[in-house]
């Protein structure tokens, strides 16, 4: 068994060697990235079969521990999730490179020329679970900003997280890129994510994914700045101008596509005068497809298949088939519920007009804001980001779906010709 002191010493060299990479991954040319990139796809396809079958016994070992099942459809690398994983590699390969971009530019009136350059983070920390596709998503994301990414995977998706590793790397050494540019944490250790976050010279940034309990840990014990990806209680706000068959296609998409994402529908809100027209149309579709409705009062008068919804089903992140439901008496009063209860992810309205369309888009604050579409939008791949790194509930620097340069920062660059300040 290792000692508390040994696994330190061995975390704190996992940091240095990404350190390291990351002064050349900072200066790696365009081509030299995409090159990487596409090798990278090109050897974990031709390494399907055993990327599957790590995933496989990593699903097992979760059925065997009583993993409840929406992390379970997590873990599993369906066929679905393998296309998008290998897609988004070479869709990020396509991308343009934000290193080296000027963003603005302007003189001074002594004739000094102030400009702000796009530049890499440095050295990033990933900790999430399940998912192993985010091992790829991650790395694909951080390098071609310039990044050199530590990748610390949970202990249900280990020997996935490995194998994709494997692939990752190998693919750096074939294109000249420094291996350490990706790191795999190997151990499941709870105690080796001490170090790490720490280790505030070394490492720049923290993206933790995952339940609550995760997210409190990591932002509480982290001397490093944390963006937070925490969780999805998404909304729908039907209108009363709605057009019911609209609004029920909204409404499956949002929440039957997938349950187990942070983007999926948790709770359904509907105005007064649309409860009897076209909330019922919307829930018997639902509870079709064997979502349990969980409703207010009035929701439960007009629909009675429905349960009673309690306190804590409103803030609830459920990731499966169970849907909260309100009737709220108009636009404000949809707000205010998103205000108390949402989680700054995803909040979509259903309407007909126009001025309650625009009045949903600036008012609601959170990270994705939308007017007659399915709450999955919220995806880097889908808003044309490539894949993401995850969607950030956090204001500060990056906000919502989070893709190449939310994984930059800027600097100021000066040119001048023999300017001094007087």
């Amino acid at each position: 068994m290792t000692s508390p002191e040994g696994l330190d010493a061995r975390m704190l060299a996992l940091a240095r060697q990404a350190r390291e990479a990351s002064r050349r991954t900072a200066e790696l040319s365009t081509r030299e990235k995409n090159a990487w990139l596409l090798r990278a796809a090109e050897r974990i396809e031709q390494a399907r079969e055993r990327v599957l079958s790590a995933n496989a016994e990593d699903v097992r070992a979760a059925e065997a521990a009583g993993v409840e099942k929406p992390l379970l459809g997590r873990l599993a690398l369906s066929d679905g999730k393998w296309r998008d994983m290998i897609a988004g590699l070479r869709e990020v390969a396509a991308l343009s490179d934000p290193v080296g971009e000027i963003v603005e530019s302007r003189v001074r009136p002594n004739g000094l020329r102030v400009g702000r350059m796009r530049i890499p983070l440095g050295v990033i920390l990933i900790i999430y679970e399940a998912r192993p596709n985010v091992t790829v998503d991650a790395a694909a994301l951080c390098v071609k900003a310039g990044n050199a990414v530590i990748l610390r995977g949970g202990s249900e998706s280990i020997r996935a997280n490995r194998a994709l590793g494997d692939e990752l790397r190998a693919a750096a050494a074939e294109t000249g890129i420094p291996e350490d540019a990706v790191v795999v944490v190997p151990t499941t250790d709870r105690a080796a994510l001490e170090p790490l976050l720490r280790a505030d010279r070394l490492i720049d940034l923290v993206i933790p994914r995952g339940g609550p309990g995760l997210i409190r840990k990591v932002s509480e014990t982290s001397r490093i700045p944390v963006i937070k990806h925490d969780a999805g209680v998404c909304h729908v706000f039907i209108d009363s101008t709605a057009d019911p068959k609209m609004a029920t296609e909204i409404v499956l998409d949002s929440k039957i596509r997938q349950m187990a994402v942070c983007n999926g529908l948790e709770t359904l809100l509907v105005h007064r005068d649309a409860a009897r027209s076209v909330m019922p149309t919307v829930l018997k579709a639902l509870h079709e497809k064997g979502v349990e409705i969980r409703g207010c009062a009035k929701t439960r008068e007009i629909f009675t298949e429905a349960r009673e919804a309690s306190d804590d089903d409103w803030a609830a992140e459920y990731l499966a088939p169970i849907l909260a439901v309100r009737v709220v008496d108009d636009l404000d009063a949809a707000i205010a519920h998103v205000r108390r209860f949402g989680s700054d992810h995803t909040e979509v309205i259903v309407t007909g007009d126009y001025a309650n369309a625009q009045a949903w888009l600036r008012r609601v604050s959170s990270s994705t804001v939308g007017v007659n579409c399915s709450t999955a939008f919220a995806d880097g791949q889908r808003l044309g980001l490539g894949a993401e790194i995850g969607i950030s509930t956090s204001k500060l620097h990056a906000y919502g779906p989070m893709g190449l340069e939310g994984l930059t920062t800027l600097k100021f660059v000066l040119e001048g010709e023999g300017q001094l300040r007087e």
